[in-house]
This record gives structure tokens, sequence and C-alpha cells, in this order.
């Protein structure tokens, strides 16, 4: 299945049948998708799905074979430089200087974007107090932890302030308070209204963050979304109910049928019914096994997650790949 978006006038991106061949191997086959200005757009795709082409394309790094894509109003093709005057890019590896200090390599930035001297320095200081650097600015970046690391490179890509931004799995490698840091960023820049482009392997990452969510699976979009729009394509929610002695399942089965199916997953220790009317269905549920004696361990309203989502959309690639 693939998508076609309308571009708006206020989309800050816009990708149009594009296709890019790297020898013999088809990275994008026609891919197209539309971004609001001031919006966050996750990328959601297995490995070798064509995400980084993607984001090659749009950041002027790769030329796409055929289609169109604009950028901040800018085609990637005909006007690059205004397109690269207008964007931040930060790939899956800090793109450092590792033997200059963390202050040398933002100034260092700063006069490559054309800043002179002494706007350079200030803007540096003042990106450092912003992303609580500035005890570790004159260390040597070489000696940062993953999560300093990132936040000097993200923060050398805001030196001058872009209306786009590609984060290419920024958290890859980020221990958890790194990436809680890093997701308060990107909402900020929202606020702001730069348009954030994200491709992320972490389904809840996409889920917290995302205003819209296109999944791509050999090079071309094949479902698209708000996270809770893709999730409903994995089924409505359902009620999963945990006894405390797993040999009472065949009485929770008894005592919550007709309300609906109930399926008792192989690990054989809880069960599980639809739950089309919500917490009215959880309110029945609990209602029955209470009249039953039953004593539980948990009872809960699950929604299908993003996992499900993604795990069934791409399931036929990963069929292919292992035939």
């Amino acid at each position: 299945m693939t998508t076609e978006t309308t571009p708006r006038p206020d989309d800050a991106i816009i990708v149009e049948s594009v296709e890019k061949s790297f020898g013999e191997v088809k990275a994008l086959r026609g891919i197209s998708f539309t971004a609001p200005a001031g919006s966050v757009l996750g990328v959601l795709g297995p490995n070798g799905a064509g995400k980084t082409t993607t984001v090659s394309v749009l950041s002027t790094l790769v030329r796409p074979d055929a289609g169109r894509a604009l950028v901040a109003g800018y085609d990637v093709v005909r006007q690059p430089d205004e397109v690269r005057a207008s964007i931040m890019l930060t790939g899956q590896y800090a793109a450092l200087d590792e033997v200059l200090t963390g202050r040398e390599n933002l100034v260092l930035f700063g006069r490559l974007m054309g800043l002179h001297r002494k706007a350079a320095k200030q803007r540096a200081d003042e990106l450092l107090e912003r992303f609580a650097l500035t005890d570790a600015a004159d260390r040597r970046v070489g000696q940062y932890s993953g999560g300093m690391r990132r936040r000097i490179d993200i923060a050398c890509g805001l030196v001058r302030a872009p209306r786009v931004v590609f984060l290419d799995e920024p958290t890859t490698g980020l221990d958890p308070v790194s990436r809680q840091s890093l997701w308060a960023l990107v909402r900020e820049l929202k606020q702001q209204g730069v348009t954030v482009l994200l491709t992320t392997q972490y389904l809840e990452e996409a889920d917290a963050l995302s205003d819209n969510i296109i999944v791509v699976d050999k090079g071309t979009v094949i479902a698209e979304g708000t996270a809770d729009q893709l999730k409903a394509r994995s089924g409505s929610s359902f009620c999963e109910v945990v006894p405390v002695d797993a040999a009472d399942i065949p009485r929770l089965v008894t005592a919550l049928s007709g309300l609906g199916e109930v399926a008792v997953p192989e690990s054989a220790d809880r069960v599980a019914l639809p739950a089309p009317d919500g917490a009215a269905t959880l309110t029945e549920a609990l209602q029955r096994i209470t009249t039953h004696d039953i004593e539980l361990i948990d009872i809960a309203l699950r929604r299908p997650s993003l996992d499900e989502v993604f795990i069934e959309l791409t399931k036929p690639a990963v069929t292919e790949a292992t035939a």
C-alpha cells in the first residue's frame, strides 16, 4: 500500500515521487510525503527501508534520480545553497572535531556559518548554557560522554537558527537521561516553529514526539497517520486480566464469557478480551470477576502499541528477507 498526500501552502517539507538508486539497489521508489511548518514528523521503518537516504536527499547530500523535493520552500536540486542555509542535520554519529574543546567546536561552526568572531563566541556561550555544557566547555570533545557529545553536536547545528531540522536516529546509544533531554529539545524546537523530521528505531520516541508518522519500507511510504490512527489499524482497545493463580484461568474465561471472545495467550497466565466500550468494558469485567471471587494481580485497559503496528505493517518484508 502507498499513500498520497496533497501538498499545502504551509508545508515545510514536500516530497513528491522521489526515486534514488545506488547501482542496482533501489533505495527510494517514488516516495511521497509532506510535513507542515512547525510540526514533528516521525519516520519509521526497518533497516534498509530508505530512511537515511530520504534525509540525505532532503539535506542535499544526495541528488535524487527522479521526483521533486522542497525544503523550506526551496528545491533541493535547483536551490541547494538555500536549502543548506535553512536546515540543520544531525546524524547517528556526532560530526565533531574531538581534538577541539566544546567551545572551540561551536566557535568553529559559527565562523563557518558566516558569523564574525565576536558573534560566534557569544553564540557559543549561549548554546553552552542552553545545553548545560558550560562546565565542560573547555574540555576536549574526545573526553565527552555519549550524551554530552550528542548535545554539543546538536548545539553546533543550532549556531544559525534553522527552519527545518533533520534528526537521523539521534538517540542511538544514549542513556535514558540523555534521551529525555533530547526529547525536551525536540519539543522546544517545535514550540519555536521549527519543523523537525525525526527518524528513529525507538517506537515510543515517535509515539511521544510526533504530530504525524510515516512508515517507510522498500523505499516508499506504506502507512501514514497520527500515532492513534496507526494504532487503530492493529485493532481496538482490549482488556487484559492477570490472576494471582494461573489455575483460575478457566474460571476467568467462564466469568467473562458473554463480554466478547476471551483469548488466552501462550503464556497461559492471563486472559484478554476486546474492549469496544473502553472503560465500561473494564468496569463490567471487574464486576464479574469480583462476583466469582477471583483474586487478581492486575486488570487494565490496553491499546495496541506502535511496536505491534510496525511489526504488522512490515511483516511481508521480514518474511521475504528470511525466505
